[in-house]
Parts: C-alpha cells; structure tokens; sequence
C-alpha cells in the first residue's frame, strides 16, 4: 500500500507508514543537504524521522547546494 503525496508540486508515491526522513531516503536525498517545508510550514530535521506522511502532503524539498 502507499500514500500519495506532492513533492515540489508533482505527484509522488511514498510507502505506507513512511517518515519524511524514509521519503527523502526513498529519493536518494541526505536529510543533512536538504531543507523541508511540510505543509506549508517548515519542518525541523530533528522531525524528520518522526514525521509521517499523510495521503495529500504537500512536501518541499530544496537541496543545499555547496560552492565557492
């Protein structure tokens, strides 16, 4: 079973029961390079993991991107 989701404003399918934390896994992103805003709101790393996905989230996700 899996939950739909919109990530950046396309749809996505997460597994049923999965944490933001497993959906960025899922998308091979580094909870550690990425920002999350969680339904309009943004969402402290440290709750990520225990942050489950609901069907209709609406998830952004912007990576950190290093430089120089």
């Amino acid at each position: 079973m899996s939950v739909a989701v919109i990530a950046n404003g396309r749809p996505r399918e997460a597994s049923d029961g999965s944490s933001v934390a497993d959906f960025l896994h899922s998308l091979e992103l580094a909870a550690a390079q990425v920002i999350v805003e969680y339904n309009g709101e943004p969402l402290d790393r440290e709750r990520f993991a225990i942050t489950p996905l609901q069907p209709g989230d609406r998830i952004e996700i912007a990576q950190m991107v290093g430089g120089g």
